[in-house]
Parts: structure tokens; sequence; C-alpha cells
């Protein structure tokens, strides 16, 4: 979309006809200040490992078609991950831990992600987070997710005619998308559904849709190193995710 101010992108984000304009519009936006510096200074100061790379530095959009019946929701890019590269869980542990699990049930070309263009493609899946820029300590604000919530709501409504199941990673993804499904008129149960690995909801919405979430343990480095969540817990919620998404 042209002539969109970037500190107001997120309340434009209603009027985008398509997933591709959502993308576009979400890589555009400087809506909060805070995030907005982080993640530049990180882009200029870099890690040493990729001093060379030219960092991407921008929000960074949903990756996966315009037409997937599965979404993956995390909780922001990583800071030398996904700031780096442009694309959703690349180029870090988390990334590679989440698109192994992906291709070992079929729902990934490939398994270690590195860059945009690397030629791994997602199938009938996509991936996005309620804050997509990468922020301080992996911990945006309230007040930021809440600034950056209309993108995921836009994206939940362009899904609508092929999305089935969402699986979310985290129990700070889990909240942000409840708010969001909330907001957007679905019948969230109350009390809300509490976060568990493991998970299973189905929500309905007043039109007849409805949609299956169900929830992981993020794949933060910390969680994969203490073994709260192992490549086979990872692989069983997205195995039963595809079994829904293709019923």
């Amino acid at each position: 979309m042209t002539g969109v101010d970037p500190e107001a992108a997120p309340r434009a984000a209603a009027d985008t006809p398509d997933i591709a304009a959502l993308d576009h519009l979400v890589a555009t936006c400087r809506a909060c200040p805070r995030l907005v510096a982080w993640r530049e200074e990180v882009a200029v100061v870099k890690r040493a490992a990729f001093r060379d790379e030219q960092y991407w530095g921008r929000p960074v959009p949903g990756f996966g078609p315009a037409d997937a019946r599965m979404l993956v929701v995390g909780l922001a890019p990583a800071a030398h991950g996904g700031n780096r590269t442009g694309r959703m869980f690349t180029g870090d542990p988390s990334g590679n831990v989440l698109f192994g699990a992906l291709h070992a049930v079929g729902l990934a070309t490939g398994a270690r992600p590195v860059s945009r263009d690397d030629g791994i493609e997602l199938l009938s899946t996509r991936l996005t987070a309620p804050v997509h820029c990468a922020p301080p300590e992996n911990k945006p604000t309230p007040e930021e997710r809440q600034r950056c919530a209309p993108f995921l709501s836009r994206e939940l409504e362009l899904l609508r005619p092929t999305l089935r199941v969402i699986v979310v990673l985290g129990a700070f993804g889990w909240q942000a998308l409840f708010t969001v499904l909330l907001t957007g008129g679905w019948n969230v149960p109350r009390p809300r559904p509490r976060f568990a690995h493991g998970a299973h909801v189905v929500i309905t919405h007043p039109d007849g849709r409805s949609v299956t979430v169900l929830g992981s343990y993020h794949v933060s480095q910390r969680n994969t190193a203490t073994g709260r969540v192992t490549a086979a817990m990872v692989e069983d919620v997205l195995s039963r995710a595809k079994a829904i998404a293709e019923s």
C-alpha cells in the first residue's frame, strides 16, 4: 500500500486487500519508537558472527502461503534471527528446531532455514507473530503488543477461507491470540482457555466458522536447552495440527 504513514501502519491493516499487501504494510511499520530504535541499532551493531551480513532491520512479516490451512503463532522475531534475515524463525536455534519439526511432519520443504532466499517453502502452513519487531530481551510491552494487534487480526481474516487450525508457541502468543480472537467477534470461552503444552480448544464464530487452537511450549533456546520442550514434542503437536487441517 502506498501513501500510508509508517507510524500509523497498524491502523491501515484493515484495508489491506490480500496477504501480500499486508506483508508489505507490516514491513514498513514504525509505530513503536522503542522497537524501531532497538531493531535498527541491532542491525548496525550486529553480532560478530554476522558482521559481514546486511541485516533486515525492519518489522518481519508473516511467512507462508496465502491459502494456508494452518497458522503457527510465535512471540516476535529474534534480534539476530528474523531481524537479520527478514523471515520468521530463520537463522537462529529456535528456527532450526521449529523448521526441523515442520519438515519432519511434511509441512516444510527444508529443515534448516538460513535466509529469505534459501528456497525453503512451507506447505499449507504460515508462520506469524503478535509482535513483528525484535524486542529488547525478547520482551515486548503490553502496549506494543496492542499496537501491533491489527496486523494479526487482519491476517486471520485474510486466511479465513482456508484456515482450520492455529498452533501457538508459548503463553505470550496464546494470550495475544485469544485477545485478537475476542475482539474479532469469536466466541471465546469464559474464563479464557489456559495455556499448556498440548492444550486443545475449538473456537467458533457467529458466522459459522470454527478453528482449532493447539498450544505448544515455545521453541526458545532456554526451553530446548533445559528439555522443557523437545523436537519430538513439537513434532507431536504439529502432527495433530496437520491431521486436523487435512480432515
